[in-house]
Formats: C-alpha cells, sequence, structure tokens
C-alpha cells in the first residue's frame, strides 16, 4: 500500500495526469449543473491561468540556481513539474472553450503577451514576490474550492469534476513552495510580498470579471435581471469568500502550512485523493460514486445543499 505524508505540504510528487479534454462537448462546458455560476467562474479564472503558471516555471527556474537548501530545492522542482502539467490540461481545455466563448482566443492572447513579456523582463525579485503573491490566491482556491465540493461539484461532469479536484489537491500541496523561495532569496524585504499579493489580487481580479461576464453573457444569463443578479451576487460572493481567506497573507510571518484552510479545516477530499492516487486509482473522472470510493464511505453528497 503506498503512503502519503501526513501533511499535504511535505514531500509532494509531480503526477503527470492528462484529461481526455478533447472528449467534452459543448454541453459540457457548464459543467456544474447544481451551481452553474461556480462552472462559468472557473472557466473565467481558468483562462489567464495556464499563462501565470508558464511565468511561475520560469520564475522557479530561475531561482532554483541561487536556492542553497537542498529541500526547498526539491520543492521548486517539484512545483515546476506540477504546474507543467496544470499548464498543459488548462489550455487545451480554453481551447475547447473557444468553441462556444467568441472572446477566449481575445483573452488569450492578451494574457499571453503579457506573462511573456513579464517574464522576460522581471528581476528574479518581481519574478518571485509576484509568483509568492499568486500563489496566496491559487492555494486559498484549492482550500476553498474543496471544502465546498460537496455543494458546488458533487453532480458535475466527471472528467471536469477530477480535473479541478486534482487541480486543487496540487495547488494546496505546494502552497508554500513560492513563498519560501522568495523568502530565501528576499526574507528581508517582507514589504514586498505583501505588495504583491495586493498586485497579483488586481490581475486576477481584473482578468476572472472580464471573462465571467462575457460568459455569462454568451449563456443568457444576463438577460433576465433576476438571473443577472443571481449571477453577479455568486460572483461577489465568492470574491468574498476569497478576500477573508486571504487576510492572513499580511501578517508578518504568514505560513500557509499554518492557514486555518490546512490546520483546522483541510478537506478530507485532500486527504483521501492523494492516497486513492498514491495507491493507483483512476482519478481522472470522478463521480458521485467514484468520490464514495475515494472517500471509502457508502454515499457522498446526498445532503449537499
Amino acid at each position: 500500500m503506498a503512503s502519503v505524508a501526513t501533511h499535504p505540504m511535505q514531500g509532494f510528487p509531480v503526477r503527470p495526469l492528462k484529461f481526455t479534454i478533447d472528449e467534452l462537448t459543448q454541453a459540457d462546458f457548464v459543467w456544474s449543473p447544481r451551481v452553474p455560476e461556480f462552472a462559468v467562474f472557473l472557466n473565467a479564472l481558468g483562462v489567464h491561468v495556464p499563462y501565470f503558471e508558464r511565468y511561475l516555471v520560469h520564475s522557479m527556474r530561475k531561482a532554483r540556481e541561487h536556492i542553497t537548501d537542498p529541500e526547498l530545492k526539491r520543492d521548486a522542482t517539484a512545483i515546476i513539474g506540477q504546474e507543467a502539467h496544470h499548464a498543459n490540461n488548462f489550455l487545451k481545455l480554453n481551447a475547447r472553450l473557444a468553441e462556444r466563448y467568441p472572446r477566449m482566443p481575445e483573452f488569450e492572447a492578451a494574457n499571453k503577451k503579457y506573462f511573456e513579456g513579464a517574464a522576460n523582463r522581471d528581476s528574479l525579485k518581481r519574478l518571485t514576490g509576484f509568483t509568492a503573491g499568486y500563489e496566496t490566491f491559487t492555494f486559498l482556491a484549492g482550500g476553498i474550492i474543496l471544502q465546498n465540493h460537496p455543494r458546488w461539484l458533487a453532480d458535475a461532469q466527471p472528467l471536469m469534476n477530477a480535473l479541478w479536484v486534482w487541480h486543487q489537491v496540487e495547488e494546496v500541496e505546494h502552497g508554500a513552495v513560492a513563498i519560501d523561495v522568495y523568502r530565501h532569496l528576499y526574507g528581508e524585504h517582507e514589504w514586498y510580498r505583501k505588495w504583491m499579493v495586493l498586485v497579483a489580487l488586481t490581475h486576477i481580479f481584473r482578468e476572472t470579471f472580464t471573462a465571467y461576464f462575457h460568459m455569462a453573457r454568451v449563456e443568457g444569463w444576463l438577460r433576465r435581471p433576476r438571473r443577472a443578479l443571481r449571477c453577479v451576487g455568486f460572483f461577489l460572493r465568492l470574491g468574498g469568500i476569497f478576500l477573508k481567506n486571504a487576510l492572513p497573507a499580511f501578517r508578518r510571518g504568514y505560513d500557509p502550512r499554518r492557514h486555518p484552510l490546512v490546520t483546522d479545516g483541510q478537506s478530507p477530499i485532500q486527504i483521501a485523493w492523494r492516497r486513492y492516487e498514491a495507491e493507483g486509482g483512476n482519478v481522472l473522472e470522478i463521480d458521485r460514486d467514484k468520490m464514495a470510493e475515494i472517500l471509502r464511505v457508502t454515499r457522498y453528497g446526498d445532503t449537499a445543499g
């Protein structure tokens, strides 16, 4: 039986998973029947994520040359591997989403230009600082989404369910690496890390907002006042949840390993999925029955609200 580390951020592996995204149909694009706004929110978030992930890979490769701690160097190598596989899968997903959402190529081109340009011109301090700021929110997304899986993902399209569970589990696993790397190199400039959290938040909010409301318009949600209010309300509520959970990141000595999402409220899915995958379980599609198997329970999600 394979074993996994007790703490999700300890000795995490690289998993070269490939999802059959080409099998999705347009009917699958709004993939959460229970909360369609959540599906569109993640679709919108995912538009720019793979381009940031390539920026992160570039950042960590440059930083790795200056890391003297062997364990941190191992973690930097592992995050490079994890994020490279994330980017490959999400670029394929974006290509499929472009079949339904006309402005997808425009959004992707803008983010490709932004992150490639930044990767070429940013100093090592800016590379590692912005990466640490951005990873503050990808880590939070991992914890928040896994905690709310019964509400938002229990009945999701199985491939998309599996894709996002994998992504969020790994975002939690490497959630401390970028901050550790920045502090290893520039620990005396803690103020700069906090500033980069705000810079990253602004970028994430702007890009997700633009793509979300484009997708909502295509889905016809903005043509009906009550449906439009529901759409806007979900975006604002989810944004509020992220902001509330981001507050600890502005404290001196902030460590994602001690964030309440990990210490107090770590999702059972986070623990069970890592064990199940390490034992050779197939995690490329997840429905209610598969999640029950992963969690070793009889039924999953029946009482989710």
